[in-house]
């Protein structure tokens, strides 16, 4: 079975546990940390992908790491993915655990690149775009400063990618003029 679907049912299967119980959001939480965590750790990520790592260990150094930073139910899902030897994908289960969370929450993950900074009046007129194309509740916009795209703005949502600076503006026109279209054929 490949990874995605392992970490998508272990995934589906906290939220459901985390619904039942009513601490689906202490669970959003834990996993945000531990995702952070992860992302900001390559030993951590890679000592939980190292099969020559005890299972043991494992449990151990989360334990040492997330006691009394996260719930006992999170620690509970750490202690049965160490036992089903499933640890290297741990990673891959709280990122689609997030993912499941937005879907559930309608909750759309954009991402704005700009030149500039966005005024608040900016970043609250895309929201309302992405709001407006996805139909979702409400949206979470990462923004990114890339004074290389000179102006305009670079917005992705989800697979799609709406490219509207200059940057792209000027490579588009670049390429027209490659084509010689102007010359007359004879």
């Amino acid at each position: 079975m490949s990874d995605y679907r392992i970490a998508s049912r272990y995934a589906k299967s906290l939220i459901e546990l985390a619904q039942e119980k009513g601490v689906l959001e202490d669970i959003y939480q834990d996993m945000l940390l531990f995702s952070k965590t992860v992302a900001s750790s390559r030993d951590l990520g890679l000592m939980l992908r190292n099969p020559i790592v005890k299972h043991d260990k494992k449990l151990a150094v989360l334990k040492a790491i997330f006691k009394g930073k996260v719930s006992d139910l999170t620690l509970s899902f750490f202690t049965i993915i160490t036992e089903k030897n499933r640890e290297a994908v741990l990673s891959s289960m709280a990122t689609e655990f997030l993912a499941q969370y937005n879907l559930l929450k309608k909750v759309q993950k954009a991402q704005i690149t700009t030149a500039t900074p966005l005024t608040p009046v900016l970043q609250e007129e895309f929201k309302r775009i992405v709001i407006n194309r996805t139909g979702m509740n409400s949206v979470v916009l990462d923004e990114i400063v890339d004074p290389a795209i000179i102006g305009g703005y670079i917005l992705r949502i989800g697979d799609i990618q709406m490219d509207d600076s200059i940057r792209a503006s000027l490579l588009r026109l670049k390429n027209q003029l490659k084509d010689n279209s102007y010359t007359s054929k004879l």
